[in-house]
């Protein structure tokens, strides 16, 4: 897990059941513009179609996740919340 200022790390499958793979990262406590490096380093631990999902608590990462998602070719899916109501952004790798 993650403390307030380590590095975001894998959580694990979001869900088990996805043929595609799926990944959540960890980052509450992180700062713009970390929780994006974050996903742009974990992107390709997932393969075509698989999912990252960025938990975060920084408002910076509301606009900057869909940015990235533009920029990179990549699919903004949505967002939600974590469990325990942090933001949860769903990213989909399109390549």
């Amino acid at each position: 897990m993650t403390g307030p200022h380590g590095p975001a790390e894998p959580t694990g499958p979001t869900d088990p059941a996805d043929p595609h793979g799926s990944l959540e990262l960890d980052c509450r406590g992180l700062r713009c513009p970390l929780p994006v490096i974050r996903l742009a380093n974990a992107i390709t631990d997932v393969p075509v179609g698989g999912t990252v999902a960025v938990v975060a608590d920084d408002p910076g990462t509301r606009p900057d996740v869909p940015a990235w998602c533009r920029m990179r070719g990549q699919e903004f899916v949505g967002e939600g919340a974590a469990e325990d109501g942090v933001p949860r952004y769903l990213v989909r790798r399109l390549r």
